[in-house]
């Protein structure tokens, strides 16, 4: 059976990661959040005032329930919808209030019953994006388009007891914040700056926006979402 090398950035050494401890505030709910990219996983173990650790582990993925939400048939929209159930978000009443419940009741994903997750990572540059969606000053497109921003690649995310046991520890990888603290920083204001032209370019007279899909009723199954 094929094995992955997944990565999880820390403070600390995690042997045997457990299940059921964490933040339930994360991206998809509480779990295991990992990369398969060693250098990302160095830069989320590094904070402003402490080094960390790139915690190495290998895994088999054959038998497991995997929810892709970067493959069809998922969108951007259950992605964000997820993110919306889970993350902490300002949201302002009106048009946002709105467009949220209206995500959350047409487009979330029954998504805690799988062993494993793998989708986008958020980032805090990403949640000016989602809010910008929100919003109505930015289309679907431009939304689509953040999400390749700042590089941040795909998380891969344990969230069962089956995903856990299959996670064998291999070594952690020591790491010097001063050398990716600065990396992490520059990642997110690239992310941030890339947004702010992509943000003023535009659009087109047909693109979507979210004031568009309220008032068209769109569905989980639109084919302009694919």
């Amino acid at each position: 059976m094929e094995k992955i090398s997944l990565y999880h950035g820390s403070t600390k050494v995690i042997e045997k990661p457990v299940l059921g401890l964490g933040n339930p505030k994360n991206d998809y709910g509480l779990g295991f959040y990992c990369t398969e990219n060693l250098e990302l996983a160095k830069e989320w173990a590094s904070t402003e005032r402490s080094d960390g650790f790139a915690n190495s582990y290998e895994i088999g993925f054959e038998g497991l329930n995997i929810l892709y939400l970067n493959k069809a048939p998922y969108h951007i929209l259950n992605w964000l919808s997820i993110l919306l159930q889970n993350r902490t978000f300002v949201i302002s009443q009106g048009l946002p209030s709105e467009a949220k419940a209206y995500l959350l009741d047409n487009f979330l994903p029954e998504y805690e019953h799988y062993d494993l997750i793998i989708g986008y990572r958020a980032d805090d540059s990403y949640f000016s994006f989602a809010n910008a969606f929100l919003n109505n000053t930015i289309s679907l497109e431009q939304l689509r388009k953040a999400m390749f921003l700042g590089k941040l690649g795909e998380q891969v995310v344990l969230k069962s007891k089956e995903a856990f046991s299959r996670l064998v520890f291999k070594e952690s990888i020591p790491v010097d914040s001063s050398l990716y603290y600065p990396k992490r920083q520059a990642r997110d204001r690239q992310a941030r700056e890339d947004f702010q032209n992509e943000k003023a370019v535009v659009s087109p007279a047909d693109a979507i926006y979210m004031i568009d899909i309220l008032r068209q009723k769109w569905t989980n199954e639109d084919p302009r979402l694919q």
